[in-house]
């Protein structure tokens, strides 16, 4: 069978399961998104952590590895995943050690540890969820890369947005389960509980996303060691200048998320506030999240990636002034609600106006460039946030944070082109209609 006939033949079958894949890949989000409410790392985890310590950067170990050790491994397995037939195997088969069974010691850790040995327990804890977004970051272009696969370019909004709505929907459910778990039993059993729920929702997406249908489709590209293949990437950046600018937006605005992790941490300790009643912000964070995921996803089908992260880094700026002028802890509610939204966006669009900068062939390049060097930045900014706030305190961190929030949203709104309507670059072709 010729290159030209595999490819028609992988196409027919991609499109003959679309229900299914549609279908499997919907309730693996869903039910990841779900779990991921009972830990979530902007609102329940800096809590748990601020139990061991009040120290502003370890607390900024949070959002750093979350940020960092999801993103910064991406590019440096974007090689093989480019050349890899079949793209589930990193999601699936590398994904349930690296990424499903940190998550699953958690809960005992927590029980053994957190009463008798609490800095065993912090370190455990530290250890487990770098592990855990490490192994997140080794497999998630094979994850992006397969979704972009299986489900056609014409409707990843959708899919992203209704699949998120019903996870943050369901995870409205948790969230409000989550102040009276925190009230009724406390410190340290509430987190163990949370924990456990948290495992076992997003082990059960992994068995859904194991069902995903997904023809082999060998590369055209020749392989090349992991060296040359890094020194090939300067020639993407020269060449592409729409995506250049785009990587320099990201980059800044994720030094604007200095600030998100510790606004929790502000809220407790500038009205101490108890854990059961902070943990309430979960609540409207979550029902952001599903509002938002079907906003943006049908928004961003019709209009664009870019017009969706324009209104989100609009909203976290708004987020972060709303923070600074905060006369009260329940000024906090609108502002989680914000937070929400801002995430659910980012996330949809974040990841699907990559696939348009390019087509199949370089598109995990393109991901991993998109991810790990906005990543880096992502790492930094909690602990230069973190440090920050120990030295000038929490307003004036939340000031700067707000200030370059505002600079990203200038260099997106006017320095990138919208890429669906951009002609292809020489030697990076983007055939989005045939992907």
């Amino acid at each position: 069978m010729t290159e030209n006939a595999a490819n028609t033949a992988a196409q027919q079958a991609i499109e003959k399961d679309y229900r299914w894949n549609f279908l499997v890949n919907s309730l693996d989000g869903a039910s990841f998104w779900f779990g991921m409410s009972f830990m979530s790392s902007t609102i329940i985890l800096p809590l748990f952590v601020s139990h061991f310590t009040s120290n502003p950067i370890l607390i900024g170990l949070i959002p750093f590895l979350a940020t960092g050790g999801v993103l910064i491994p991406q590019l440096f397995v974007a090689n093989a995943v480019e050349r890899a037939p079949l793209k589930k195997f990193f999601p699936v088969n590398i994904g349930l050690f690296t990424e499903r069974l940190p998550l699953i010691l958690m809960a005992p850790a927590t029980y053994f540890l957190a009463t008798s040995q609490p800095l065993w327990a912090l370190a455990c804890f530290l250890l487990l969820y770098a592990w855990h977004c490490i192994g997140a970051g080794l497999i998630v272009v094979g994850w992006q890369d397969l979704i972009a696969k299986v489900i056609p370019v014409d409707r990843r909004g959708r899919f992203f947005g209704i699949t998120n709505f019903v996870g943050n929907g369901t995870g409205i459910l948790g969230a409000l389960a989550l102040p009276f778990i925190l009230a009724r039993y406390g410190f340290p059993m509430a987190y163990v509980i949370s924990f456990v729920i948290a495992s076992s929702l997003i082990f059960l997406s992994w068995v859904f996303l194991s069902l995903t249908r997904e023809p082999a489709v060998p590369s055209s590209k020749p392989a090349v060691s992991q060296f040359d293949y890094f020194r090939s990437l300067p020639a993407i950046l020269r060449q592409d200048a729409n995506f250049r600018m785009y990587l320099l937006s990201q980059i800044v605005f994720s030094v604007s998320g200095m600030a998100v992790g510790f606004l929790v941490v502000y809220t407790v300790t500038n009205w101490h506030m108890p854990d059961s009643e902070a943990g309430g912000f979960t609540v409207v964070l979550q029902i952001g999240l599903a509002l938002a995921n079907l906003f943006f996803g049908f928004l961003s089908d019709h209009k664009g990636h870019k017009l969706s992260l324009e209104i989100c880094m609009a909203l976290s700026a708004l987020s972060l002034v709303m923070a600074i002028l905060a006369p009260s802890p329940w000024w906090f509610f609108p502002i989680f609600f914000l937070r929400g939204a801002v995430n659910a966006g980012t996330f949809i669009s974040g990841i699907s106006i990559v696939y348009e900068f390019t087509d199949a062939e370089n598109r995990a390049t393109y991901i991993g460039l998109a991810n790990t060097l906005p990543g880096i930045a992502g790492a930094i900014a909690p602990l230069i946030g973190g440090w920050l706030a120990g030295v000038v305190g929490y307003q004036p961190m939340f000031i700067l944070s707000a200030a370059i929030g505002v600079a990203s949203w200038a260099l997106l709104r006017f320095g990138v082109r919208e890429p669906r309507h951009e002609p292809s670059v020489p030697g990076f072709s983007r055939s989005i209609a045939n992907d």
